[in-house]
């Protein structure tokens, strides 16, 4: 049996008892899902490249530490590795362009504070904790699914292909799962707005 069809568990099992073409497996298996992601972000190849083989770096020093918890949920552990560093690329990186002052460009005209007020920010996040609650309360298989659509960004394919269900059945527990979050909205008349 090739590689390429055993399922992300059994080849980080695999890897980590030392087959390197394991790792190798799984890299071809995600890298366009993966590095899509990154150059998405950052819109630079070189850079998205590097970001690609840090996050791959990351994953290998986790497998070999032992220190990876098996959940069969390789590919959105990876993803959050890429988005962490993508996060850190654009932290170090804060660079203010140079404006000059001229007749026709005044950095006045550019000057606005866009942050959120304290009191707008208390709001977002009381409707973050919210949200979060009313999707704790979904059946198991809706949560999996709405989790994975809206927070990890994949394609009801993706989502698919880690459940082990069919495009339909991904597709209609996202359907029952906002419906349920509707209802449950409607009931107890939440607002989730700022």
């Amino acid at each position: 049996m090739a590689d390429i069809e055993l399922p992300d568990a059994l080849l980080v099992q695999n890897y980590v008892a030392g087959n390197e073409n394991a790792l190798a497996a799984l890299i071809k298996r995600h890298e366009s899902r993966i590095y899509g992601f990154i150059y998405s972000k950052i819109s630079d190849r070189d850079i998205s490249n590097d970001i690609f083989q840090d996050t791959f770096i990351k994953v290998i020093k986790t497998l070999k530490s032992n220190s990876y918890n098996e959940e069969g949920k390789f590919l959105p552990w990876v993803m959050r590795i890429s988005h962490n560093l993508i996060i850190d690329h654009f932290r170090k990186n804060k660079k203010m362009p140079m404006f000059r002052e001229t007749e026709e460009f005044s950095i006045f005209s550019i000057m606005c504070d866009n942050s959120p007020t304290i009191e707008n920010q208390l709001i977002s996040d009381q409707v973050q904790k919210d949200i979060k609650k009313l999707i704790g309360e979904l059946p198991a298989d809706q949560k999996e699914v709405l989790i994975m659509r809206m927070y990890q960004d994949m394609s009801f394919k993706e989502i698919s292909e880690i459940t082990g269900v069919s495009i339909n059945t991904s597709l209609g527990r996202m359907r029952y799962a906002l419906m349920n979050l509707r209802k449950v909205i409607d009931k107890h008349q939440i607002v989730l707005t700022n």
